[in-house]
């Protein structure tokens, strides 16, 4: 019935139906790579988190900027692909945010909790790290999350023990 309705329509209106159509069965299978997927391991146990990777200076600079609400389960890993000092700050920022630094092996080097909403302060990592994880403010305490921790993802080449 679909390749019926597209041959009565103009090519380029057939093109663009079906980029559409693959777009939208491709859209709900890229939300669903494991890459959307991150795993802290604490004293307490291993927390799932899904996330929104950004790896490029323009998703980096838009980070998690004027979103209302971010579910508990859920963060955005930003990746500078090596390892640098960072530091991250909360203009045009609406939620709290912790924001946990991570170094290229997985380990966590420090933690900043509930990053204040709005605030222009820079916010840096104690070193150099490749990752940033921003999961909601507070859920770094309640999960038990310190530096020595570890992360998984499928970025990370070998994670430290």
């Amino acid at each position: 019935m679909f390749a019926q309705g597209l041959a009565s329509l103009p090519k380029l209106a057939r093109n663009a139906a079906t980029i559409a159509v693959v777009a939208a069965i491709a859209m709900p299978l890229a939300a669903c790579s494991d890459e959307g997927k991150l795993t802290l391991h604490t004293a307490t146990g291993e927390y799932k988190f899904n996330v929104e990777v950004v790896d490029n200076d323009e998703t980096r600079a838009q980070g998690l900027m004027f979103r209302q609400e971010l579910a508990p389960d859920a963060g955005m890993l930003f990746d500078f692909k090596a390892e640098r000092q960072v530091a991250f700050w909360m203009r045009n920022t609406f939620i709290p945010l912790d924001m946990i630094f991570v170094d290229a092996k997985g380990v966590v080097k420090n933690v900043h909790v509930n990053a204040r909403p709005h605030d222009p302060t820079s916010i840096p990592s104690d070193g150099p790290v490749q990752y940033v994880l921003e999961i909601p403010g507070g859920r770094s305490v309640e999960i038990g999350l310190k530096a020595g921790d570890t992360m998984d993802h499928d970025r990370i080449g070998a994670r430290a023990n």
